[in-house]
């Protein structure tokens, strides 16, 4: 814990990222207990619950390529401070759906919050190894994530607060708010040296009308680098159930458990808990982890996850779901952690946008399906059961990853391959 406050005492960049990043998801975490009870509210149906996260996800997945080629393009603070900005606006948005109770209103402002946060969460993973050092890097990469999970404890548990007194209008006005605050938290970052655009050749007026071409140079960087692709199918394997995972919550706390909106925000909030203590063992393993050793930390972590998933969704007593789903939420957080380290290490600056955005994307595409799915079969069987196959897809990683490992597809990215892989992409790119 002394690295993470020695790095929010002497570097300024990253503690005015980290606050934007504190009091955004926090509000974030708002908007999602209102939405979510608000709309079991009107219609008592998971159905709804899942057509407002397919309304997120959809603009997610088609904002992932244009958001990934802007950042590698533009100024990623720039873009960070607009995504702000627009989501702002469209957080106040949501009060209307209190007093007009239709459902498309509720879609329509979800796609549009959704559209906006790719460019602001793929920037903020894009500029973290530009405002801290190499010695730096790991202590931001955990402090960042753990801090995401944090506020999903906090958030939770004051969202569901807020919502059970004082009512949906505020927790929407508190999200706009952070909003704001993030845009001016981010505008105070500044560097001595350099800029937030990365430094690169001119663009040809072919490139400039055609950005699919810069996003398909990417797809090939991603695929040609095992270690890449590899945590890129990591997270697809992951959402094969984490999809379902985002409306059982829900369900799960209205229906199982029948505790109503603080029952949504309990589970959530244990989940957080269970994020924030993976955090921060991640944090003590990364760097005693041999790279063999954590590849296969990976495997353990989630077929960890997947069973304490499927404990959580067969307990009858409250207490014992919500350690379950703590446990299942810890080994995701190791795994992340780890992962996320790599991907920070081996990206180099002109591809990261691209990289991070793709992942967010993919993720979100498979989890569309996946909470689809889940939203129908809701209609005709338990949450429960549901639960169980969401345990059982989401280890499916394990499984993939291991095979990957052992059949050695997972070699050790050192740094002069990908040099000599990142010049013969530009060059195809060229041609």
């Amino acid at each position: 814990m002394a690295g993470f406050t020695q790095l929010l005492r002497e570097n300024r960049n990253y503690r005015h990222m980290w606050t934007a990043q504190v009091v955004s998801e926090v509000g974030d975490h708002f908007n999602n207990i209102a939405v979510f009870s608000l709309a079991l509210a009107h219609t008592g149906s998971g159905m709804v619950v899942a057509g407002v996260m397919l309304s997120r996800a959809i603009p997610a997945v088609l904002a992932g390529p244009l958001a990934g080629v802007v950042l590698d393009r533009l100024d990623r603070k720039r873009v960070m401070i607009a995504s702000d900005l627009i989501r702002a606006f469209v957080a106040l948005g949501f009060i209307g759906t209190v007093y007009y109770k239709s459902n498309w209103l509720m879609y329509l402002l979800s796609g549009l919050l959704m559209f906006a946060s790719p460019f602001f969460t793929s920037g903020r993973a894009s500029i973290l190894p530009t405002i801290a050092s190499k010695e730096e890097l790991h202590a931001a990469n955990t402090l960042t994530q753990t801090t995401q999970w944090s506020n999903l404890v906090i958030g939770a548990f004051l969202g569901a607060t807020s919502v059970t007194h004082f009512g949906f209008q505020w927790s929407f006005a508190l999200n706009a708010f952070s909003f704001f605050y993030s845009a001016w938290s981010i505008s105070r970052i500044r560097l001595r040296r350099g800029s937030f655009r990365v430094e690169r050749r001119d663009l040809t007026g072919t490139e400039v009308v055609r950005p699919w071409r810069e996003y398909a140079e990417g797809l090939r960087y991603i695929r040609a680098t095992p270690l890449i692709f590899g945590i890129a199918m990591v997270n697809v394997g992951w959402a094969t159930g984490g999809g379902a995972a985002q409306i059982l919550f829900s369900l799960f706390g209205e229906i199982v458990f029948r505790r109503g909106p603080a029952g949504i925000g309990v589970i959530w909030g244990c989940a957080g808990i269970g994020l924030l203590a993976g955090g921060i063992i991640g944090h003590k393993l990364g760097p005693r982890l041999s790279f063999d050793n954590y590849k296969r930390a990976i495997v353990i972590c989630y077929i960890v996850h997947g069973s304490t998933y499927v404990l959580f969704s067969v307990m009858e007593a409250y207490w014992a779901a919500l350690l379950f789903i703590a446990l299942s939420r810890v080994a995701m957080a190791v795994s992340s952690v780890l992962n996320f380290a790599k991907l920070l290490r081996y990206v180099p600056d002109q591809y990261r946008g691209r990289v991070f955005a793709t992942n967010e994307s993919v993720t979100w595409a498979v989890m569309m399906i996946s909470l689809a799915a889940a939203g129908i079969a809701s209609e005709h069987v338990s949450p429960r059961l549901i639960g169980v196959w969401s345990g059982i897809l989401s280890s499916s990683t394990a499984l993939m990853w291991g095979y990957l490992n052992w059949t050695g597809r997972l070699p050790h990215p050192d740094e002069e391959v990908l040099e000599t892989q990142e010049v013969e992409l530009c060059g195809q790119a060229r041609h």
